[in-house]
């Protein structure tokens, strides 16, 4: 989908700035975005610090790619067009959530670098920050929570990253987390760290 050319929209201007949105909530607003295999360990990562940030006081709100499929993305398929239109909505809602001073952290597989960079560029300098999980194929396909690698590698399921649709790894993520070697205490600090929290 493009974004709309038409000359009747004009978006309206509000009295209630940002700035002033987020000097209520008490700090600076951002938006954490968790990339990598299915399996890898996002919604963990993300859980876990917002947990931390939510103890701090933060304001916080998740976006997970499977949670919003049951709704926001409902209608899409797992093909390369519908994903990127997904990770192109949730990109749009993680910045209007952060436009009104939350915390916003997305897992989201979200395949390919071009479709995260335009996420990014949505963002002022300084908002957005992208965590490669990197965990190994190998080791996602060990876990295989949800029965997912198997069903792809037996054929039942199409469409699937890191199988038969392919995954970009960032060139220049914020941070990296092999949650297959660092565990869940560690890497909260190191986004904490990143943070400057």
């Amino acid at each position: 989908m493009t974004e709309s050319t038409s000359p009747w929209i004009v978006p309206s201007k509000f009295s209630v700035a940002r700035e002033a949105r987020s000097e209520r909530k008490g700090h600076r607003p951002f938006c954490v975005w968790f990339t990598g295999l299915s399996g890898a360990g996002k919604s963990t990562l993300a859980n876990l610090l917002e947990e931390e940030l939510h103890g701090r006081g933060m304001h916080t709100y998740q976006l997970d790619g499977d949670n919003v499929r049951t709704g926001l993305c409902r209608d899409l398929g797992m093909g390369l067009d519908d994903r990127r239109e997904n990770v192109r909505r949730l990109g749009e809602v993680a910045r209007l959530f952060v436009d009104a001073g939350l915390v916003v952290l997305v897992s989201a597989i979200s395949p390919l670098r071009e479709d995260r960079q335009a996420v990014r560029e949505r963002f002022a300098p300084g908002e957005f920050f992208e965590i490669h999980v990197s965990t190994s194929f190998e080791e996602c396909q060990r876990r295989d929570v949800k029965g997912l690698y198997r069903a792809a590698l037996e054929g039942r399921l199409r469409d699937f990253t890191g199988v038969d649709s392919p995954y970009e790894e960032p060139l220049t993520p914020e941070l990296r987390i092999d949650t297959g070697v660092v565990g869940p205490e560690q890497a909260v600090r190191q986004l904490l760290a990143m943070l400057s929290l």
